[in-house]
């Protein structure tokens, strides 16, 4: 039986993992009273699971020897097949909105951007929980694609620890530093050298590494959210938006305005492994430096929370609003001072990471700081975006901190011409090779930014919504478009369940197009899809 899901197709065995998922949705909707939508799903999952096994009984009869160009193909696949089959049960559930907006909402979801064309209050709960369970499975996947798929290619962020010029550093070991320390086994030692490996075969054994992980980190935020007094299916949703970085909510405004800040405490601390790769398993090639005080990623990620957290509570004493000094001296001006810190604390860190959770403090920030567009700050932080290798999008932290300390090197060079740096050889490798590839991806982005920004222009549609409807696909940041005001479109509809303008309902068919494939295009990176449309890569 191992034998035979291993000679599988990748992607029939996801389709068949997708056909049993659906299985959680019937299940809930048979028990909340919706027999129509428990009958969808569980017809559909069905449906799917026996096309699944006739194609996988027929790709028995001739199989394929694995390619190395099949693993990129994999992840594109599994963004182009999947969506519609978890579109099948949604689209009919909800018979007037259409196919077509069913199928942007699970590319929506997969790619954990949170997106929603549909309002939460006239949304099924069952619906709902799908659309969770999908961010949840797209965030399991991208853990698991980034060890098993991205990485053996050298891409996805792993190029930039990867070896420069092919230096076998694990036979020839550079000079060492003034700090030595205890070597770190790269991408280039033979031990990551698995492109002959069938795909199946790296998913499975990356998916029995971090699976456990990951479901024992939703069930533990799950617990603890109940225990702070969050309904059960709200604390399930957010516990599985919050591990998976979808930002995906069953409620209007606010999720943790039951559980408040003790919830959103607990929402801080598991949105953290989101910041880098080392809290996962099969991330050790990831790590710069051994000890987790002195992560690159964790450090910069630091600065910008703090930094973004002042620059809103620091602003409020800056003359931005005129407020009697005893008043602010009152212990409900300090307590409102406390929550505004802890609203900008909680957001930076929620779009930092992609996630898009707001502070239940978020709107005392916001008058706090007096700043009239504080979201625009939100969406600088959802460019940066969260670790390497992570559910998180953006540019990643490791990027932009290799950018920084090429900045920064560059400037000692320039006050002294004949310095000679230290720091190890991964941080003079970051400083140099990395920082080139950095900027590589950065242009790329930037590209791809004003791309689809003339894209989703074309219809009228303002720039600056058309920007920022841009920026929060390409990051995989849904909810951004929520938190900053923008122009309404109202030239199409998803159906009675159709959300208020909120930047995403009411667009028209090609611009919903033109973002889901900004979507997909952030969630597996410019230089992915890059090395698809290279000749050497269909090179036999």
């Amino acid at each position: 039986m191992i034998g035979f899901l291993q000679r599988l197709p990748v992607l029939v065995i996801l389709a068949a993992v997708t056909a049993l998922m659906m299985m959680i949705p019937a299940a809930n909707a048979s028990v909340a009273g919706h027999a129509a939508i428990a009958r969808n799903f569980f017809y559909a999952g069905l449906l799917i699971l026996v096309f699944c096994g006739l194609i996988g009984i027929a790709t028995q009869a001739n199989p394929r020897p694995p390619r190395s160009r099949a693993t990129l193909l994999t992840m594109l696949g599994v963004y182009g097949i999947l969506p519609p089959l978890m579109a099948l049960p949604f689209a009919e559930s909800l018979p007037d909105t259409g196919f077509f907006n069913a199928w942007w909402e699970m590319v929506s979801s997969l790619t954990t951007t949170g997106a929603s064309l549909y309002s939460a209050d006239l949304l099924p709960m069952p619906l709902h929980l799908w659309r969770a369970v999908v961010g949840w499975m797209g965030g399991l996947f991208v853990l698991v694609a980034a060890v098993a798929i991205l990485a053996p290619l050298r891409v996805g962020g792993f190029e930039i620890m990867s070896n420069p010029y092919g230096r076998e550093e694990y036979r020839e070991a550079l000079p060492q530093s003034a700090d030595p320390r205890r070597p770190v086994l790269h991408l280039s030692d033979p031990g990551f050298d698995r492109r002959g490996e069938a795909p199946s075969h790296r998913l499975a054994q990356a998916a029995l590494q971090i699976g456990p992980v990951y479901a024992g980190l939703t069930l533990a935020l799950w617990v603890g959210l109940l225990l702070m007094g969050d309904p059960s299916f709200l604390a399930l949703m957010r516990a599985m938006g919050t591990l998976s970085t979808s930002g995906i909510s069953p409620v209007i405004g606010p999720s943790g305005a039951v559980s408040g800040i003790g919830g959103e405490v607990l929402v801080f601390l598991f949105l953290i492994p989101a910041l880098s790769r080392r809290f996962w398993p099969g991330g050790g090639e990831l790590r710069a430096t051994d000890r987790l005080s002195t992560d690159p990623e964790l450090r910069m990620a630091l600065s910008l929370i703090v930094l973004v957290s002042l620059v809103l509570f620091l602003r409020h004493f800056l003359g931005a609003i005129e407020v009697d000094a005893d008043e602010a001296l009152s212990p409900s001006g300090i307590g409102a001072a406390l929550a505004a810190l802890w609203g900008g604390l909680f957001s930076a860190l929620s779009y930092l990471t992609t996630t898009g959770w707001t502070s239940v403090e978020w709107a005392g920030a916001q008058a706090w700081s007096g700043l009239s567009a504080p979201g625009l700050i939100l969406a600088g932080l959802a460019m940066m975006g969260g670790g390497i290798a992570t559910t998180a999008g953006g540019v990643k932290l490791l990027r932009v901190y290799a950018l920084a300390r090429h900045g920064q090197r560059e400037m000692e060079r320039i006050i002294h011409p004949h310095s000679v740096s230290g720091g190890g050889r991964i941080a003079r490798r970051l400083r140099r090779e990395g920082a080139y590839l950095a900027f590589i991806f950065f242009m790329l982005f930037a590209i791809s930014i004003a791309l689809v920004v003339t894209l989703v222009s074309i219809h009228a549609i303002e720039f600056e919504t058309a920007t920022i409807l841009s920026i929060a696909a390409l990051t995989n940041a849904g909810p951004l478009a929520g938190a900053i005001p923008l122009t309404p479109v109202f030239e199409g509809t998803a159906g009675i369940a159709s959300a208020p303008w909120e930047g995403w309902s009411g667009l028209p068919d090609f611009t919903k197009a033109v973002l889901a494939a900004a979507m997909v295009l952030g969630r597996i990176e410019t230089l992915a899809v890059l090395a698809l449309m290279s000749p050497e890569f269909w090179r036999r």
